[in-house]
């Protein structure tokens, strides 16, 4: 698991690239958006018009669907970026465990207290628990206790992959890393149509997108195997960029383009919307921030403000929801009109931030700075002896 630390021009690459570290907030954002307006359809009424709650639905329904993709290619860029010269796949797997395990058994237990535990049975619970959830087409289960939950749960099976498909994106020539690329983004632009042709669409389907099958959606949405695609799309933009062979067309105009590809989702199936359309223009995005700041050109993004909310959007991604619900419930379990919910939502928001701030304090910092690396143990004291002691003990 080593990679080079040059850039393709010779000179030293930045490490920590604070663009993309401030791109994951927004990423997180366009989640806690869509899950707010799924709160309708989850017995939570606190849009008091059944019009405001499919007005916001609608204008938000593949949100959730570009922050979870943008997260998926940005774990493999920056992984592949930051992967250390002399790491083994085990100190890898322990700094990943580390990471992402304590903030979410912790979430996982606060929204059993919250909301989750009258309705979860044992089954479901234990499945979340061990990020298991991800195996069963059964929104109930995917989606049982924190309903963030399940993204990490494919994670989980990206970083035990990752050593494999890193030695296997370092012995493609450099030539041939775009083919590649092109490769793997058509792979994931099929699979929505692969999942709607080959996998029986069942007799359930979803509440919000009544066209859409949950057999067909869990596989080409939630599934980890098809979402290892996109893993491994941000593995080969990375190494592209490293070798100097990626076509870089800048942050703005990779953000205007992410931007048309999210308005083009609303005139697709919801079926590609969710998964095929935004990917490409995501890649570019990443692949852009991570250019500029290498290059220390100026960003929107890697001021201190956005970078800070960076640090925090893995905690906030997973406790939002669960605020929502916990506020929403602490203020009476009340239906609102759409100017007193966008209120609310503020209210989420700034206290989903400040408890996204504690875990990350508290939890994830102290124990990933901790525990981390391997503590090296202590070299032996040489002790002097007399040289005929140490004749002796020689030939003993």
């Amino acid at each position: 698991m080593s990679t080079d630390r040059k850039s393709a021009t010779g000179r030293s690459r930045v490490t920590r690239l604070n663009t993309l570290t401030g791109l994951r907030f927004p990423a997180a954002f366009m989640v806690f958006l869509y899950h707010a307006a799924l709160l309708g359809f989850l017995g939570v009424p606190w849009l008091s018009n059944p019009e405001n709650v499919l007005d916001f639905y609608r204008a938000v329904s593949h949100s959730g669907a570009l922050g979870v993709s943008f997260f998926f290619v940005l774990s493999g860029f920056v992984l592949t970026w930051s992967a250390r010269n002399t790491d083994t796949a085990p100190r890898f797997w322990r700094r990943r465990f580390l990471k992402i395990v304590p903030n979410y058994v912790v979430v996982w237990a606060l929204a059993m207290v919250v909301f989750a535990a009258p309705y979860t049975d044992i089954k479901v619970g234990l499945l979340n628990l061990f990020m298991l959830q991800v195996y069963y087409p059964d929104f109930s289960v995917n989606f049982g206790v924190n309903p963030a939950g399940w993204s990490l749960a494919v994670e989980a099976v990206f970083y035990l992959s990752f050593p494999l498909l890193l030695h296997l994106a370092k012995k493609i020539p450099a030539h041939r890393i775009n083919l590649w690329v092109a490769i793997v983004g058509l792979g994931i632009i099929a699979t929505p149509f692969l999942s709607s042709q080959l996998v029986p669409a069942g007799t359930v389907f979803m509440d919000m997108e009544p066209e859409t099958s949950v057999n067909q959606y869990f596989f080409s949405y939630i599934l980890p195997l098809p979402r290892v695609l996109d893993f491994a799309l941000g593995i080969l933009v990375a190494r592209s960029v490293m070798a100097g062979r990626w076509r870089n067309i800048g942050m703005v105009w990779a953000g205007a383009l992410l931007i048309a590809s999210y308005v083009l989702g609303y005139f697709t199936p919801y079926l590609y919307s969710s998964r095929a359309v935004c990917v490409i223009p995501a890649a570019l995005l990443i692949a852009a921030g991570a250019i500029a700041d290498d290059e220390g050109r100026f960003t929107l993004f890697r001021n201190k403000v956005m970078v800070w909310l960076g640090d925090i959007s893995f905690a906030f991604y997973l406790v939002h929801f669960t605020v929502t619900e916990g506020v929403w419930k602490a203020l009476g379990s009340k239906s609102y009109t759409a100017p007193q919910a966008t209120a609310l939502m503020v209210l989420f928001l700034g206290i989903a931030v400040l408890a996204s701030w504690a875990l990350y304090e508290l939890i994830e910092r102290p124990i990933t700075q901790r525990w981390s690396n391997p503590r090296k143990k202590p070299a032996p004291v040489q002790q002097h002896r007399p040289l005929a002691a140490q004749r002796a003990g020689e030939e003993a």
